[in-house]
């Protein structure tokens, strides 16, 4: 007798779905705010050099963002810009009064300073939520700009969860741009929440413990099914390519989470691609959305959205 083929019995978290209703909301709020003030959202791309990905990112930005019922402003600058030309631009974008969003396309030629750049763009602007004073805003509770991700992985959470009270909570991954934000995130929704990185001991008997776990480590598959507690919800930020198998030209996608093995004991999980990608973009409309109605003076609740 050949054995029966495992049962996956994790709901499928469906990111694309979820970006799409959300893009949907914002399209319409968009056009009600250009009706008010008389223009649409702008939100402005800035890409330095040729990275065939960034490339692919940027334009894939600019059709949401024009579908979204919003301006876009592609500013296009050559790998060996000097840096005093790429802060200059984004001065100019923060006095321009069409602009209500601004994003810079990491990762930067290595000569031009991140930091800086991204120190540069006005918090009320910086719809990437990556400004030290957005971080803080968050830290302390205030409204600023959340990473658009993190924020997503937040959507999709209370989407299936409800309310998160009391859950416990494993982040893998401790970036400024995923694994802190969302942290704080979780915390701020009452659930209590461990930080786990490269040198945490014990890793696979703390991710056990968890109800919620969100990988965002970059490592390929590296969470399999005996990590996971029967019936917890994982978000898997990851994304990676794997070595193409023979006579293929690509390798396949895959998260940090196993995600066959996971399906089998997950109550709930996100597939690599089409779970949290989707509303990364779908989030970076959202931010200029609100950014828009703050720069103009007009309430927006956060209901709407």
């Amino acid at each position: 007798m050949t054995e029966a083929p495992p049962v996956r019995t994790a709901a499928i978290i469906d990111g694309k779905a979820a970006a799409l209703t959300l893009r949907e909301k914002v399209g319409r709020l968009a056009a009600e705010f250009e009706a008010k003030v008389g223009r649409k959202p702008g939100l402005a791309v800035v890409l330095v050099g040729n990275d065939p990905a960034s490339q692919v990112y940027v334009g894939s930005k600019g059709k949401a963002t024009l579908a979204a019922n919003m301006n876009s402003f592609e500013h296009r600058l050559p790998e060996g810009v000097a840096g005093e030309e790429l802060l200059a631009l984004v001065e100019r974008l923060n006095a321009d009064p069409a602009v209500d969003g601004i994003l810079v396309q990491l990762p930067l030629p290595a000569h031009l300073d991140e930091q800086a750049v991204i120190s540069a763009i006005s918090p009320d602007k910086d719809v990437d939520g990556f400004h030290v004073i957005n971080a803080g805003r968050l830290s302390v509770g205030q409204a600023g700009f959340v990473p658009c991700t993190p924020l997503g992985c937040m959507m999709l959470l209370t989407e299936r969860l409800g309310d998160l009270s009391g859950l416990e909570a494993v982040v893998i991954g401790r970036s400024n741009i995923v694994g802190k934000p969302m942290a704080q995130l979780l915390l701020d929704a009452n659930a209590t929440v461990t930080i786990a990185h490269s040198r945490t001991k014990n890793l696979p008997e703390m991710v056990r413990r968890a109800d919620i776990v969100v990988a965002a480590v970059g490592r390929a598959e590296m969470i399999g099914r005996d990590w996971i507690k029967p019936g917890a919800t994982v978000i898997d930020v990851g994304i990676n390519r794997l070595p193409p198998e023979p006579g293929a030209d690509r390798g396949r996608l895959v998260g940090d989470v196993a995600f066959d093995e996971v399906s089998e004991i997950a109550g709930a999980i996100t597939p690599v691609p089409g779970g949290v990608g989707p509303m990364t973009i779908a989030v970076l409309l959202r931010n200029t959305l609100v950014a828009a109605h703050r720069n103009a003076g007009i309430e927006l609740a956060e209901s709407a959205l």
